[in-house]
């Protein structure tokens, strides 16, 4: 195996170590992880629609609006229709704003905790290197599969 294959499967692996933490963390807090995920997103005290954080974030729109409709029956978010928009905007209640907070802190606490003894350890570019590999796949990915008409032989 040569350096590189090597090197991008221990980013791979990685990356699916950290989806996993989530879950799990998810699981012992009680909430499913794309309700940890909603709320780990609502809890900038931004508005943001469905679409994007679907986007962003990489939830399917009809997971999303599952979860989206359990916040709203426990009372924990509410939909707003900003102007002459149709897409609607996800908001934090008050109730949920606390309910976020008691979810989270630990959540963050971890992250903290993590990201500090990461940057003692390593160099603190390392995360501008991980946004430039991420921006670089994008773009490989890119020129290499989607745009590519043609399927690999077999399919």
């Amino acid at each position: 195996m040569n350096k590189n294959r090597e090197a991008i499967d221990r980013m791979n692996q990685c990356m699916n170590r950290l989806d996993r933490l989530y879950y799990i963390a998810a699981r012992k807090l009680g909430v499913k992880d794309n309700s940890l995920l909603l709320y780990y997103v609502l809890n900038d005290g931004k508005a943001h629609s469905q679409k994007e954080i679907s986007e962003e974030w990489l939830v399917p729109r009809t997971t999303l609006n599952t979860v989206v409709k359990e916040e709203i029956e426990k009372g924990y978010i509410r939909l707003e229709t900003p102007g002459s928009t149709r897409e609607k905007n996800i908001i934090l209640t008050e109730n949920g704003k606390i309910y976020a907070e008691n979810l989270l802190c630990r959540v963050f606490a971890a992250e903290e905790q993590a990201l500090e003894r990461t940057m003692r350890e390593c160099s603190p570019g390392f995360l501008k290197g991980l946004e430039v590999f991420t921006d670089y796949m994008q773009e490989e990915f890119q020129k290499e599969i989607f745009d590519r008409e043609e399927l690999p032989s077999g399919e």
